[in-house]
């Protein structure tokens, strides 16, 4: 007997599904945690400026085949673009409507001055008990309310770019806007947790986050040696401040190999790998702390051994006896090393749409939702407004 058709499968549930986010953050920090909140099923509506919109949507070259800044295409994936005037009555209506209806709203300005448009979190709880308010600053939300929140400020002022570079060189930060990444994480993780506190008690809170902070935990090792000794960490370069060999160390025609010795037994291992299984024993640095005292001695050692071969040969050898090590990559090198791990570290997002990263997120019964392409501005606008202009029962209109 012919087996009657299947009835088609059923998308896979996603962790936030039924959610709706409202992004009114501008740059990085907010739109990145608004993108994680996509990548878990959530609905996500940025609001932007018209004419305008985002300042990323200009922060190039690069620029993507659409005449699009990439760096707005790295942090606005699977939104749907609305562009409000909130000096606008009928606009600032809009965006009132869109917070009384959303789930999550995400915002990065000023403190208090949100109040005129009645989108501050007193007057969104006040229109929606059940909202998760995020508001993202530079400095908090009291005495350092008034300063301009800017990532290479906050590297700076915030004591990393202090322990970042070579000794004696001039302070640097680090190559990618990381204190906003780390806020969007740290935004993430609020907001998410404010969801499980509304699941248990229905109302919704303030979760408030600041660049300033989220980058001082993040120094993890570096804030916890100053509190514990009154002493301020200088840079070191690649060396670690407790742990030897830990760092780049120079291989064949100087070119450097990311050495991770992070205990004994590893050290035992790297020594009999390059031929000098005496150094293991040597009184300067048979334990961890008698090499970071005699690191400059270490090196040496290390290094006249490393000379005869490349960083990609070292690797092999080293990695067959469980040494962390590797060579240090371009970019293109570190997606191709992913590419060759089964990580699938690139994701199309349409034809003549920049592809997106994949979210290192991998959930077994709640997988991550496939990127769609970052809106162009005001992409939707035109269905949006008509959604928040009717009954508020109504569900989302589907994406064309």
């Amino acid at each position: 007997m012919p087996q009657p058709p299947r009835p088609p499968a059923s998308p896979p549930a996603r962790a936030l599904d039924g959610i709706l986010v409202a992004d009114f953050s501008r740059v990085l920090a907010g739109p990145l945690a608004a993108a994680t909140l996509a990548d878990l099923g959530a609905e996500v509506i940025k609001v932007e400026r018209p004419g305008t919109g985002d300042d990323t949507r200009a922060w190039g070259p690069p620029f993507a085949a659409d005449g699009t800044a990439a760096y707005f295409d790295a942090a606005n994936r699977s939104k749907r673009g609305l562009a409000l005037d909130l000096g606008d009555p009928a606009d600032a209506a809009a965006a009132r409507e869109l917070a009384r209806r959303a789930d999550v709203l995400i915002e990065n300005f000023r403190p208090g001055s949100l109040a005129k448009y009645g989108l501050d979190h007193t007057a969104t709880r006040a229109a929606n008990p059940g909202l998760v308010h995020c508001t993202i600053t530079g400095f908090g939300s009291g005495a350092g309310a008034s300063l301009p929140g800017y990532d290479f400020v906050v590297q700076a002022v915030g004591g990393l770019m202090s322990i970042t570079g070579e000794p004696g060189g001039p302070p640097l930060k680090a190559g990618v806007a990381l204190v906003d990444v780390l806020t969007a994480k740290d935004a993430t993780t609020g907001i998410l947790a404010a969801l499980r506190h509304r699941d248990r008690t229905g109302r919704g809170q303030l979760v408030e986050v600041n660049l300033l902070s989220s980058l001082l935990g993040s120094l993890v090792n570096q804030a916890s040696g100053h509190l514990a000794t009154g002493r301020d960490p200088g840079p070191m370069g690649n060396r670690h401040p407790s742990i030897a060999p830990y760092e780049t160390l120079a291989c064949r025609d100087g070119r450097p190999l990311a050495v991770a010795a992070g205990n004994d037994r590893q050290f035992r291992a790297l020594a009999t790998t390059l031929g000098a299984p005496e150094l293991a024993d040597d009184p300067r640095f048979a334990r961890n702390q008698d090499r970071v005292q005699n690191r400059t001695d270490l090196i040496k050692a290390l290094e006249d051994r490393l000379a005869s071969d490349t960083p990609e040969n070292w690797t092999d050898r080293l990695l067959a006896t469980s040494v962390p090590c590797g060579p240090v990559n371009t970019l293109s090198q570190a997606l191709e090393l992913a590419g060759r791990l089964g990580l699938d570290p690139v994701t199309p997002v349409g034809e003549g749409r920049t592809p997106q990263v994949t979210s290192p997120l991998r959930l077994s019964d709640t997988p991550v939702t496939p990127p769609t392409a970052p809106p162009r501005l005001d992409e939707h606008g035109t269905a949006l407004r008509t959604w928040l202009s009717g009954p508020a029962d109504h569900p989302l209109p589907p994406r064309m």
